[in-house]
């Protein structure tokens, strides 16, 4: 018997073929007929397809619109007047000096809190002293000198009495001319008299005066508050002779006000007692208050017409600093748990017109509605009738290239 091999076959290697070697030989004639076959089939199914999309152009017409929608909700919504402000006291005064001289110590800083009567400065009183003791020595003098006129008052009168019996006697023993002397030195002893208690009391004047230029070398608060400024410093000298200097500034900032700036073509929808309410630079609460006040003077401003509006805030944290800006909202109307729009939905339209607007329904069309817009702010318009929550208003509608007015805002007025 012969022996076979157990091993496993192996089968032999196929050559590998060349991408360029032509069909064996006997075999060409198929292999293009094959090849006839096939393009004729791509080229009938490339037909079918164009046919396809053909029909279904004309069966449908032209590519979709495509609508930008916003959806009906509910929500808050206030009109409202937008105005920038700046924060001051409610109350301040500018302490001043009344008298010349030496400002020599200050008795308060910035940021102090003082009292009615308290003292805050002092100036050097050498001057206001100095001028007190001459108005009472004038007065001094004046007062001497009347005693002094009115001896000779005295004396002039009883001369004038003798010399008026002698005469009456008839016997010559005084000259008519002797009489009218004495009448005359009576005459000029009282006017004397007069003149010196006038000046007297023009040197009382004086004096008064010297004693409160004294007074006024002790500057006292004429209200509580707290030192907000300081504009002169120790050692400077004064002159009240033509004008008062101002050495400090005291304010009550417990309460302050805010003065809003309101252009011309707003101003006509803000009146007093209005709730208004602001912020300011840097921090995230909302002030509150009412309109108190809207000043009658308006004020240029880069050829720009404003109207200063004013409005008290309680401020007993010193939260509020004088000076700080603020962005003021003037509530004009406001409204809650209302159906709302975006604005852009009714374009220029305002309170209280009737506008039409285009609905995309749950199929897919459009349809036009005539709605009642109610209050209106920057970015939400009320809807008081025609449209329910949850539909979708079309804000814009977007058609394909090359198509006239392929983007057509909707909300526009009919």
């Amino acid at each position: 018997m012969e022996e076979t091999d157990k091993s496993p076959a192996v089968p032999a290697p196929v050559p590998a073929k060349e991408e360029s070697a032509p069909p064996p030989a006997g075999r060409g004639a198929k292999f293009r007929a094959l090849l006839k076959r096939r393009s004729l089939w791509l080229v009938g199914a490339l037909l079918l397809l164009a046919a396809a999309m053909l029909g279904y152009h004309f069966a449908f017409g032209k590519a979709k619109v495509l609508y930008v929608t916003a959806g009906v909700e509910r929500g808050d919504v206030e009109s409202t007047v937008v105005a920038a402000g700046i924060v001051q006291p409610v109350a301040y005064v500018d302490v001043g000096a009344q008298t010349s001289g030496v400002l020599k110590s200050l008795k308060v800083k910035r940021g102090d809190q003082v009292k009615k009567d308290q003292l805050l400065a002092e100036i050097d009183p050498v001057l206001a002293d100095t001028a007190l003791t001459a108005a009472d020595a004038t007065l001094d003098n004046m007062v001497s000198l009347r005693v002094v006129k009115k001896a000779q008052l005295v004396l002039a009168k009883a001369q004038m009495r003798r010399n008026e019996e002698l005469f009456g006697h008839g016997d010559g023993s005084i000259s008519g001319n002797d009489r009218d002397i004495t009448r005359a030195g009576y005459d000029v002893a009282v006017a004397e008299v007069d003149a010196l208690s006038a000046q007297i009391k023009q040197a009382t004047a004086s004096v008064d005066t010297a004693k409160a230029n004294l007074g006024y070398t002790k500057i006292r608060s004429p209200m509580a508050g707290e030192v907000v400024s300081i504009t002169l410093l120790e050692g400077q000298t004064l002159n009240a002779n033509q004008q008062a200097p101002n050495i400090l500034r005291i304010a009550d900032i417990g309460t302050v006000t805010v003065w809003a700036q309101v252009s011309e073509a707003d101003i006509v929808r803000v009146k007093p007692g209005q709730e208004v309410y602001f912020t300011v630079l840097g921090q995230p609460r909302r002030w509150s208050g009412r309109i108190r006040q809207v000043l009658p003077t308006p004020e240029l401003i880069n050829n720009v017409v404003f109207y200063d509006v004013l409005f008290d805030i309680p401020n007993p944290g010193r939260e509020l600093k004088i000076q700080m800006t603020s962005q003021v909202f003037v509530v004009l109307a406001r409204a809650r748990g209302v159906l709302l729009i975006p604005a852009a939905a009714i374009g220029n339209a305002g309170e209280g017109a009737q506008i039409k607007l285009k609905v995309l329904k749950a199929d897919g069309k459009v349809e036009k509605r005539t709605v009642k817009i109610g209050i209106k702010s920057e970015l939400f318009a009320e809807i008081k009738s025609g449209l329910e929550e949850k539909e979708l208003v079309v804000i814009r509608e977007i058609e394909p290239k090359g198509k006239k007015g392929s983007a057509l805002s909707a909300g526009k007025s009919r």
